[in-house]
């Protein structure tokens, strides 16, 4: 049974599971839910995961089955990920006049982040499938009363202009296939929501990050009122090469940052992969990917209508390295 808003406490909001289908197991349990015919349930709360449930993590298929079902039921809503996202690109021919035979070019680098995925759905060909279907329903953002909830980024402006096209923040079949175009609306649109802003790095510097991939850009923050250098928005792990922190942004990079103030709806991202223990970058915003599937913590937000957010309501637990030994079985089946 669906509880009416009004009969609700709060929300429990859920950051990047990455495939720790039994620490989410533990997260919910230490958050008073309790596992009733197969779906995770509370008798006053309600769960909103932020995305990116799948790649990386040994136990995909639980994390997966855990959330479809509680979305199912009523008792959570979701919000896509660029990981569900890149799924579904990945899964997906390309138009006749395309040149390419997916919309996610099968590259080394893309078969490497998806691997793990493919490899746990080997023999369930027909439950991945409607995992895609379910990808494809998810919106991209949520407003639920007076929180806001996307991925990686709120853009007022970009998700004012998609609501126009999609207003429950589904996206249609034209528009996902217009996703996949870079330069299009589409693009603009999935990349900010699901990756966030992220700045080139000058000429010949690259990152080396610590999953193992070089990158040529960096994941910058949308709340920093006047930022004037790189240091002033920089939201990653990794330090930023050849000490460049100090370097003044240029004016065409602060036009490309939105701004997200003090004065906005509480706001719950995932995505930046943060590390330690959690903290609020800004009185209104909190970020709940904690590196989850590196061995960080999975974290969740307790929210009872705040608009002052409060570090004391992040609730998490530790993932260790023995997660496959900790884990149930993977007997909730779909519902």
């Amino acid at each position: 049974m669906t509880l009416p808003r009004h009969d609700l406490d709060g929300y429990d909001l859920i950051g990047d599971v990455h495939g720790c289908g039994a620490s989410l197991a533990v997260l919910l349990e230490k958050l008073g839910y309790r596992l009733q015919a197969g779906v995770y349930r509370h008798p006053r709360r309600r769960v909103i995961f932020l995305g990116d449930l799948i790649d990386r993590g040994p136990r995909i298929r639980l994390a997966l089955s855990i959330a479809w079902n509680m979305v199912e039921a009523g008792q959570a809503d979701i919000v896509m990920g660029n990981h569900e996202y890149n799924a579904l690109a990945y899964c997906r021919r390309s138009p006749p006049d395309w040149s390419g035979e997916w919309l996610r070019e099968h590259s080394p680098r893309h078969n490497r982040i998806i691997n793990e995925t493919l490899a746990q759905f080997r023999e369930h060909p027909q439950e991945w499938d409607a995992y895609l279907d379910w990808f494809m329903a998810m919106p991209l953002c949520l407003e639920r009363d007076g929180l806001r909830v996307v991925h990686a980024c709120w853009d007022s402006e970009l998700i004012a202009a998609y609501r126009e096209q999609c207003p429950d923040g589904r996206m249609s079949e034209a528009f996902f296939y217009d996703s996949a175009r870079p330069g299009t609306f589409a693009f603009r649109v999935m990349d900010r929501l699901t990756r966030g802003p992220h700045l080139p790095l000058p000429s010949g510097l690259k990152i080396h990050s610590g999953d193992g991939f070089t990158r040529s850009s960096f994941r910058a923050h949308f709340w920093a009122r006047d930022p004037q250098t790189y240091g002033d928005v920089v939201f990653q792990p990794d330090n930023l090469p050849g000490g460049i922190e100090n370097q003044p942004l240029r004016a065409e990079e602060r036009r490309r940052l939105p701004y997200y103030g003090p004065d906005e709806p509480p706001l719950f991202i995932g995505h930046y992969w943060c590390e330690g223990i959690p903290a609020l970058p800004a009185p209104n915003i909190a970020c709940l990917d904690y590196s989850a599937v590196k061995y960080g913590r999975l974290v969740a937000y307790r929210w009872d209508g705040e608009r002052r957010l409060d570090a004391n309501r992040f609730v998490w637990v530790e993932v260790s390295r023995d997660e496959p030994a900790r884990s149930r079985p993977d007997d909730i089946e779909l519902a």
